[in-house]
């Protein structure tokens, strides 16, 4: 694997609890990865002990087989190959576009200096703007400067703390979708950090999941949206209610007779002990014909859909996406069905 990270253990002087707590993950060459979670997670610490920036007190982080952090061994930031984009780019404002790129690499001999400058550019579709000042560039040209200069030194390994984080939205999806793009055709190994679900799901082939210090899930979106392993990551990574059920009558009384074929299959198999049901909001579809009814509590436009918060007759509370042409009201009763093809559930 190209970046190795076994039992990673960090804490800040003078705190004996660790802020990253026993973390592992690969990452092969040519690999995006991206680590999301709540502020305060620890995800920045991690990436910061990837670069050099904070010592290890305990395991170790390989990059291109070489141990660079361990309790013994802590190779300087400026030996490990590695480049970073920071959340406010950092550009020169003094520099050009150009010259921006080319600090890194100001020891090289001119012309392979200037070609390389040019290369980079001209992978991150800037070519034309070399001699631009940072202030005369979008937040979304600042940016891909800033990933133009980590790349121009050919590190081994791209590390982006929050990346997207002063852009808006829309430019975020779309650059983060570029992004990949300017990645992979560079075949460049990568590292990210994002609290943004969306922003990680477009960008990650590999997407890990921490909270208080731990990794709870590193795995490809998909296995992390349909496969949590953990509560917490079925919940951060999907909106949704969870239904805590001890029986089939238990589930009865509180779904009220909400159907759906693979959702009746397994609520008619409750496991003893009972289990956690998670219910996300794109697994409820509003049916007029539905014999199930609920009542709309609140609902909340975007744009193609609504998300109404539903109350079932048993007083359980549910999310649904509903096209936003079926514009009902608060306190109306609506059909509701389940259409679950993967059920997600754990014990109680």
């Amino acid at each position: 694997m190209h970046l190795e990270l076994s039992h990673v253990q960090l804490t800040y002087p003078g705190n004996d609890k660790p802020v990253v707590d026993d973390v592992s993950l690969t990452l092969a060459a040519g690999e995006l990865g991206v680590l999301m979670g709540p502020s305060g997670c620890g995800k920045t610490t991690l990436i910061r002990a990837v670069a050099g920036l904070e010592p290890l007190i305990g395991g170790q982080i390989r990059i291109a087989g070489e141990v660079v952090s361990s309790e013994q061994v802590h190779v300087p930031p400026q030996q490990r190959r590695v480049g970073m984009v920071f959340q406010d780019y950092a550009l020169f404002p003094h520099l050009n576009v150009a010259n921006n790129v080319a600090f890194g690499i100001h020891h090289w001999p001119h012309a392979e200096r200037s070609a390389r400058v040019q290369e980079v550019l001209a992978l991150v579709q800037l070519g034309d703007l070399a001699q631009r000042m940072p202030h005369e560039l979008s937040g979304g040209q600042q940016q891909r400067v800033a990933v133009a200069r980590a790349m121009a030194a050919k590190p081994q390994l791209l590390l982006l703390d929050e990346p997207f984080s002063n852009l808006d939205t829309d430019l975020r999806e779309r650059l983060a979708h570029d992004l990949r793009g300017i990645l992979k055709l560079a075949n460049a190994t990568a590292l990210f950090v994002t609290h943004d679900q969306l922003e990680a799901f477009s960008v990650g082939d590999r997407v890990g999941v921490m909270n208080h210090g731990q990794l709870h899930q590193w795995d490809s979106a998909y296995d992390l949206y349909h496969n949590p392993t953990t509560r917490f990551v079925a919940n951060f990574t999907g909106q949704g209610v969870f239904v805590d059920l001890a029986n089939a009558s238990d589930a009865a009384r509180s779904l009220g007779g909400l159907q759906g074929q693979v959702f009746t299959q397994a609520v008619d198999h409750i496991p003893e002990g009972g289990m956690a049901l998670l219910l996300r909001a794109d697994d409820i579809v509003h049916d007029d014909d539905a014999p199930t009814k609920a009542c709309i509590e609140c609902k909340v436009f975007r744009g193609s859909t609504f998300l109404y918060t539903l109350r079932l007759p048993s007083g359980l509370r549910i999310k649904a996406l509903v096209p936003s042409h079926h514009n009902h009201h608060v306190g109306e009763w609506i059909g509701i069905k389940a259409e679950v093809d993967h059920l997600v559930s754990f014990s109680r």
